[in-house]
């Protein structure tokens, strides 16, 4: 995509694809270990995802990895992994029929997680609406990064 493989915007954010996987799978195993949930809500996926996209933002143009067009995979390639294991765990939960993290109801407008519907948002559409959201946040850092560090 845009002149790069699949690989090479992986390998550009691996850290944070690895960071990702960590605290999902620390998330999940606390909850499915009994830990409550407002302990384990501080295992923050979301702010890993934020770091990443600040992170993205200043090194596409730092490391000269390339530019706005570039930076829009990078965020599809997190949230899309991100929201693809938070699938999963809603799946285990409706299989399971046991609450988790994230199917818990005070994560979801106080109704049932254990739906498919849920499931279908994470893994369909949330990844490519959530990434041009984030997108545009990462873009006014580039344009920042760009002029203070030409």
């Amino acid at each position: 995509m845009f002149g790069k493989t699949g690989a090479e915007y992986a390998r550009f954010e691996r850290w944070i694809l690895i960071l990702i996987v960590l605290v999902f799978a620390l998330r999940l195993g606390m909850s499915l270990g009994g830990v409550p949930n407002e302990v384990t809500k501080w295992m923050s996926i979301n702010l890993v995802l934020l770091v990443g996209l600040v992170y993205c933002g200043v090194a596409v143009h730092t490391a000269r990895f390339g530019s706005y067009k570039h930076l829009f995979p990078l965020l599809l390639f997190q949230n899309g992994i991100a929201h693809w294991l938070i699938g999963m765990a809603i799946i285990l939960g409706i299989v399971s029929g046991k609450d988790n993290i994230f199917t818990a109801p005070e994560y979801f407008g106080g109704q049932d997680g254990k739906n498919w519907l849920h499931v279908f948002a994470h893994i369909v559409l949330v990844p490519p609406i959530l990434s041009l959201m984030a997108w545009l946040f990462a873009s006014a850092i580039l344009f920042v990064t760009r002029k203070v560090r030409p």
